[in-house]
């Protein structure tokens, strides 16, 4: 595995009020969740550089307004109707 090493003032840590270790896996978290986001990783993928469970993954989605499923309101409905 790789390390990504970035530096962080002391400063934004007091702002936020987390500890580095919680630092570190909000800024995983919110690095896999745009990546998916953006579609250059599928959701197992950013699960993993999340360090979370797939299905975590999936559910703390939500906490980033980003949608599970990325479609059109007419691919819903052909979905539907080819149900």
């Amino acid at each position: 595995m790789k390390t990504v090493q970035i530096e962080c003032p002391d400063e934004v840590l007091i702002s936020l009020k987390e500890t580095l270790d919680e630092f570190s896996h909000e800024i995983r978290m919110a690095a896999a969740a745009k990546l998916y986001e953006l579609g250059k990783l599928s959701s197992g993928r950013a699960a993993e550089l999340a360090g979370i469970p797939h299905v975590s993954f999936l559910q703390a989605l939500a906490r980033y307004s980003v949608p599970i499923f990325d479609m059109t309101s007419e691919e819903l409905k052909r979905d539907v109707e080819n149900a």
